[in-house]
């Protein structure tokens, strides 16, 4: 019975993804039978509570997407998400997707042998701030993988400033992003409640001579937090950003 079931339902599965307890059970396929197709040889099973068609190879986006669904918050963010949208200064020979997310958790192995990926959480934004802001799937991506909009990543890169990424490629970086959206950055700012972030912000704007440049004094003004505020990062790199006047 669980063999007829299955191969009833084999040409609607979807290929290149992980296979969930859900997905298979909406085809028919319990928990039961995935064991006994386990046994064989019809199912491969990834780790708990994922399982891939014998051959099948993942796909990266699938594999997010599939991802997303067990880790709230998942999105592509940071360097990544705005390499993914455009803004790009030095091309890495593999690259290593950046993923933000609401919780600690552990990438499952099956991902991180196949992907290279790292998970950050990271609460830079006030918790009011409405859920999905600044989060949005690429136009040609898929819809159920959401990405950072660039005036997002662009804070998001900023807070990894000292700890993941370099200031030279950082700054680099903040230069392309001429063409920001002011309205959504200006939200988003809004919500920030990370000094390191407003500060970093409005001192590589003004120094860049970006159009968006008052917008970052001005919540870097409304964060204030001190006259000086200093720190060494893991990369080694010492962030010196002094109050805005």
């Amino acid at each position: 019975m669980a063999r007829f079931s299955f191969k009833k339902a084999l040409a609607q599965l979807p290929r290149g993804g992980p296979l969930g307890l859900e997905l298979l059970a909406a085809h028919g396929i319990t928990a039961k039978h995935a064991s006994a197709l386990l046994r064989s040889g019809w199912l491969q099973r990834l780790g708990r509570g994922a399982y891939s068609l014998p051959g099948d190879e993942l796909n990266r986006d699938a594999c997010l997407a599939f991802l997303a669904q067990q880790l709230p918050g998942l999105h592509v963010a940071a360097k990544t998400a705005l390499a993914w949208r455009g803004v790009r200064h030095n091309l890495a020979f593999r690259e290593t997707v950046v993923l933000w997310g609401d919780r600690p958790a552990r990438l499952p192995a099956w991902f991180s042998e196949r992907f290279s990926a790292r998970y950050r959480v990271a609460h830079i934004f006030e918790p009011a701030m409405p859920v999905g802001l600044g989060l949005a799937p690429l136009p040609t991506g898929r819809p159920d993988l959401m990405v950072s909009t660039p005036e997002r990543a662009l804070l998001e890169l900023l807070s990894e400033t000292g700890s993941f990424e370099g200031l030279e490629e950082v700054r680099h970086l903040v230069e392309s992003t001429r063409n920001l959206r002011e309205p959504v950055l200006d939200e988003l700012l809004g919500h920030l409640n990370r000094i390191k972030v407003a500060r970093l912000a409005a001192r590589l704007a003004t120094e860049l001579e970006l159009p968006w440049a008052n917008l970052a004094l001005r919540h870097s003004r409304r964060l204030g937090g001190g006259r000086r505020w200093v720190a060494v990062g893991r990369t080694g790199e010492r962030l010196d950003l002094v109050a805005t006047p």
